[in-house]
């Protein structure tokens, strides 16, 4: 099994390989089904003036996010030993680009 610094790392490279060349932030929003079998996804970037914008060109970043945020998940279950699934159900990753630190905002049923 890796560890779950491994995850975040890939974690981090996906979204840095969308990220357009005036980004200085990265940020994803994401809700997983209970079942790990699908997401909702949504990229974001700040550029450098400060300002807003959407990421258009993902290429397969959702499947292979997906795949990851599902592993990440069962590590935090297998781990600390959670008796509910699953453990957190979203959440919103944000990469500074400049310092390469990604800070991960998990979301739980309220």
């Amino acid at each position: 099994m890796r560890s779950d610094q491994e995850i975040y790392n890939d974690i981090g490279s996906v979204l840095l390989s969308i990220a357009p060349g005036d980004a200085v932030k990265i940020i994803l929003c994401a809700k997983l089904e209970p079942e790990s079998d699908c997401g909702e996804f949504t990229y974001d970037y700040i550029d450098k003036q400060g300002n807003q914008h959407w990421v258009t060109e993902t290429a397969d970043a959702s499947a292979r996010l997906l795949d990851l945020l599902v592993e990440l998940r069962n590590f935090f279950v297998d781990n600390f030993k959670s008796q509910e699934k699953p453990f957190w159900h979203g959440c919103e990753v944000t990469v500074n680009i400049e310092t390469l630190k990604i800070n991960i905002d998990f979301k739980y049923e309220d």
